[in-house]
């Protein structure tokens, strides 16, 4: 490099140029990030076992970019020399410790050191040895840019409980816990074994470790005291347990027991507790809840219970307290965007299915609340009903007058063809096959209860289209609303044309329809000739 610079000052006769001072610009950068870059293998594809080492930050601002770590890599290095997890992990308490090299932290300098003095002399090791190595200067492990994850959360839904409910003959207290605050001690506490992540939260908070702590203590360091004892265990790798190819071959059980917590079949979503009692509501009718449908429906308990399993209320009582950050009850079950709310989870199922999704995509979640979507849980209190009686036995008997609606208008009362002429020009008018499609969306309805008691009424159908209008048997045209060019004082309104396209076409999309989506505008229009 420097014979090319002197050789350029030397053409000028005039010393250094700007045009050398680039290049020595150019070839020094380069000299540097070759030092300071990791060189490209494997680590440049996504990968399961991406571990970010950032411990130093429970003691204050990383003075340099946290390290890539990856960990199948070194197991796998590591095995050809007959070493395994306690080549870098201490065991303490009958169980290995996942920090390395160390059981707790001490102090920042001493952190740093187990690393420094530890994984630099074991790649100057192997370096010596001739043998393929990892980085020994600070700039070739903290790097600003980290390789790509391809790491897939694992949940402990209800088949992989199940199996392990039944690999360990029922001894919850192998996983379950609660902190006893008299003794300062861990116990178990039959009917209160609750998720882990309820008490176990994203990061440590005081003695109470962070939820990947406690899941990759308890479940790996299980699993590895069974394999030692040549029995049958889940994974003890990363890509065992976080690798999407791997989570497709876990074993799923379809018929997973009941698991029983003395939780109700039947009940009534409670506003408060009076005596063990829950009190009838203030303003609407009463909600039957119908518990065991809901579980089937589900995968895990946090679906709805997310901070613990009690009922809903003992957070969100009807004014809100500190415990539920102030959410009442009435924003805990209508909150369109939060998937526990049971609004929140009906919609999602909305937007989820092809069947569904056609027609509720289109609409507002907020309007396609009415009174009539309202009764259909808070149920109008039938004749012969006592809500004096066993909460279960009126919830019971509310579910029981709660039937199902699938229909509309009879098939005579519903135009077979409308035709569509308003913007008939360059082509002509488009025939609408409306008595078949409205036959398809109530088809669709099929045996999904959850449709059907929402489609309560004879106009609810018409509304996917006509969203806007008036309920009733003949709703004004399209055109009432939507003008040829669009209306300047209200943008967010479509003109007519657009309005027709996004309403058609979008629906047919979300219901997965290729025709006439995938063709052009003879798919639905005659041209003229």
């Amino acid at each position: 490099m420097t014979r090319m610079l002197t050789m350029n000052a030397e053409k000028t006769g005039k010393g250094w140029t700007c045009r050398s001072i680039i290049a020595a610009a150019i070839c020094l950068t380069a000299i540097c990030v070759w030092a300071t870059a990791p060189t490209p293998d494997e680590s440049d594809q996504p990968r399961v076992d991406i571990i970010r080492i950032d411990g130093l930050k429970a003691f204050g601002q990383l003075e340099r970019p946290a390290v890539t770590f990856l960990h199948q890599k070194h197991t796998e290095a590591l095995a050809p020399k007959g070493k395994d997890c306690a080549a870098c992990h201490l065991s303490g308490k009958d169980r290995m410790s996942f920090k390395y090299l160390r059981l707790e932290d001490q102090t920042r300098q001493a952190v740093m050191d187990v690393y420094h003095d530890n994984c630099i002399a074991c790649h100057r090791q192997m370096r010596a040895a001739s043998e393929k190595s990892g980085p020994v200067v600070c700039g070739e492990c903290h790097v600003e840019k980290p390789a790509p994850s391809a790491w897939q959360a694992i949940e402990m839904d209800k088949s992989l409980h199940y199996r392990h409910v039944k690999a360990r003959a029922q001894k919850c207290e192998q996983c379950h816990h609660v902190y006893d605050e008299a003794a300062k001690k861990l116990v178990y506490v039959k009917d209160k074994e609750g998720s882990c992540r309820y008490c176990h939260g994203e990061t440590k908070v005081e003695n109470r470790i962070s939820y990947r702590a406690a899941a990759h203590s308890d479940c790996v360091n299980c699993h590895q005291a069974q394999l030692a004892k040549n029995l049958d265990a889940g994974p003890i790798t990363c890509a065992g347990c976080h690798a999407a190819e791997q989570q497709k071959l876990i074993e799923v059980v379809k018929d997973v027991p009941r698991l029983k917590l003395n939780q109700p079949d039947l009940t009534l979503i409670r506003t408060r507790e009076k005596d063990g009692k829950a009190e009838p509501l203030d303003r609407l009718n009463a909600v039957p809840f119908n518990h065991q449908a809901h579980e089937a429906a589900n995968n895990s308990c946090r679906v709805c219970h997310h901070a613990d399993l009690n009922a809903c209320v003992s957070c969100h009582p009807p004014a809100g307290i500190e415990k539920g950050n102030f959410v009442s009850l009435q924003d805990s079950m209508h909150r369109i965007k939060a998937q526990m709310s049971c609004v929140g989870c009906h919609t999602t199922q909305q937007l989820s299915q092809p069947a569904c999704a056609g027609c509720h995509k289109a609409i507002p979640p907020h309007k396609a609340q009415s009174q009539s979507t309202c009764l259909a849980c808070h149920m109008e209190i039938p004749a012969g009903v006592d809500m004096q009686l066993d909460e279960k036995r009126v919830a019971e008997m509310l579910l029981e007058a709660r039937r199902p609606d699938r229909h509309t208008y009879k098939p005579d009362d519903i135009p077979e063809i409308v035709e569509i002429n308003s913007l008939s020009n360059q082509f002509g008018a488009v025939k609408l096959p409306h008595r078949k499609i409205i036959s398809k969306l109530v088809a669709g309805i099929g045996e999904n209860k959850l449709a059907a008691y929402f489609h309560r009424d004879s106009t609810t159908i018409c509304q996917s289209c006509h969203h806007n209008s008036p309920v009733g048997s003949k709703p004004p045209k399209c055109a009432s609303c939507h003008g040829k060019p669009f209306d300047a004082q209200d943008p967010f309104k479509p003109g007519l044309q657009a309005a027709y396209h996004i309403q058609c076409m979008d629906c047919h999309a979300q219901m997965g329809i290729a025709q006439p989506v995938s063709t052009n505008c003879s798919g639905c229009h005659q041209a003229k000739h």
